[in-house]
Order: structure tokens, then C-alpha cells, then sequence
């Protein structure tokens, strides 16, 4: 809640309240490095209620949302819809919806999967830049890449767990496995040793998903990994239609 804080321009206490804030957003040397900021719009809550960190333009779209519906309901459709309506006419949209993940200390424990897992330490991992391990590894912030867990088959990398030093006290988790060694174990025995190497650098592992990722939401929990704050971005037209190779407008 700290680093959430640093990210939305908020007070860490903000987010235990029942009822929603709305927080005018800024930059932040210290938020996380993947974070476009100032917000233009977004809703961020750990499960009591939302606090919007905006931009003017977006804000009287936002407080009317939040108070328009329960929280809990403001993060799917059909509500989603009625912001829409509100955002597309200010050139924006909703564009990210993910769920994050924090580790239950009572609750992680080691996995095996039956390969050999290495731990590949900072500039041991600079070739493994491909699309295969995209997920575990972030081409366009390569600097912030600091540790990895791979599984090998023989010499031959089969999976690859990455974490990212995106802010001083937390680092994000990614992994990956070529498609002829998945429903092995090898993700969750990856993740769940990435997890402990994390925590024994004093850091605090995270784990980002799309909701609708049903794979990625098991590995998390089976690693002992469970829902902590789910958050939801706004981004403009343009940059939305260009994700999606379409015109702007349609």
C-alpha cells in the first residue's frame, strides 16, 4: 500500500478507508518504472474501496463513476460501459485491467517439476532477450532485469522465470515455458524459487495478471501468491487503437 501510494499520490491509509478518494495525479521519481505518469485516469483497490488518481481533464468523469456505483462493481461491465461513454468523448478509454498478487507467508513453499533449476544472477542472462521469454524478461527496461530462475532440460533452457527491480522495495515476477514443456510444473517450480530468492534479498515479490488469465492466476496461488489490489488504467484513443493496429475512431 506504500508503493501503491507513491504510484497514485496518495496516502497509504487511503486505500483501508470505505470510502473512495479521488487524488489529482503526479510524478513520481520513486513509483514504479513501468508507470506512465501522470495518470490521465486510474482506479486502484485493495478490496474496501477505490481511490482514482486523474488527471483534470478525466475527474469529473471519475468522481461521477465512483459515485455512481458500489466499488466492487466498478471494475467490470455493465458498468464499465457507463465510464466509457464518459471517456470516449475526452479522446480516452479503459486500457489496463490486471490483478496483482503478494506472497502469503504462511502459505509459500518450494515446488519441483523434475528439471534442473539454475539461478542466473544479473548479466548472466543478456542473450536471453528473445521472444520466447518475453514475459520473463523486458527488452525495453532491460536495466531493471536483476535475477532470473531457468529450467533446464539437459543444456536446453525449457522455462524462465524473471523479476524486474521495478521500484526500491518490490520486484515483479514474470515466466515463461516453450509450449512443448507447459503442464509440467516447470512455471510454478520457477516462480516459487524466484519467490524465495526475492525474499532472501530482502525485496518483496509481485505478480501482475490479467483476471481473465486463468493459467497465470493458478500459478500464482499454487506458489502461495494471493490477490492483494487489482487496478485499472485509462490510456488515450490513440494510444489504445495503436495496441490494437486500428484506426483511431472506430
Amino acid at each position: 500500500m506504500k508503493q501503491s501510494a507513491v504510484d497514485s499520490n496518495c496516502n497509504a491509509e487511503d486505500f483501508l478507508s470505505e470510502k473512495n478518494k479521488m487524488v489529482f495525479s503526479r510524478k513520481n521519481a520513486n513509483a514504479r518504472k513501468y508507470l506512465e505518469l501522470p495518470f490521465l485516469c486510474d482506479f486502484t483497490s485493495y478490496g474496501s474501496n477505490i481511490v482514482a488518481s486523474v488527471s483534470e481533464t478525466a475527474a469529473d468523469a471519475a468522481l461521477w463513476y465512483m459515485e455512481r456505483f458500489p466499488s466492487e462493481h466498478c471494475f467490470e461491465t455493465p458498468n464499465l460501459y457507463a465510464l466509457m461513454e464518459k471517456l470516449h468523448p475526452l479522446g480516452m478509454n479503459v486500457c489496463f485491467m490486471a490483478e496483482y498478487f503478494l506472497p502469503d507467508m504462511n502459505l509459500i513453499r518450494l515446488l519441483e517439476c523434475g528439471y534442473e533449476i539454475r539461478i542466473l544472477e544479473k548479466g548472466s542472462f543478456s542473450e536471453l532477450y528473445r521472444n520466447e521469454w518475453s514475459n520473463a524478461l523486458c527488452g525495453k527496461r532491460r536495466e531493471l532485469d536483476c535475477l532470473a530462475a531457468g529450467a533446464f532440460d539437459g543444456g536446453k533452457l525449457v522455462g524462465l522465470a524473471g523479476c524486474s527491480a521495478d521500484c526500491g522495495s518490490m520486484w515483479q515476477i514474470g515466466v515463461d515455458v516453450l509450449p512443448e514443456y507447459r503442464r509440467r510444473g516447470i512455471a510454478s517450480a520457477l516462480t516459487s524459487r524466484l519467490v524465495k530468492e526475492i525474499l532472501d534479498r530482502g525485496k518483496v515479490p509481485f505478480y501482475c495478471a490479467a483476471w481473465s488469465n486463468l493459467k497465470s492466476v493458478r500459478n500464482a496461488m499454487k506458489c502461495g501468491l494471493k490477490p492483494a489490489w487489482v487496478q485499472m488504467t485509462v490510456k488515450p484513443l490513440s494510444y489504445i487503437c495503436a495496441m490494437n493496429e486500428t484506426p483511431v475512431g472506430r
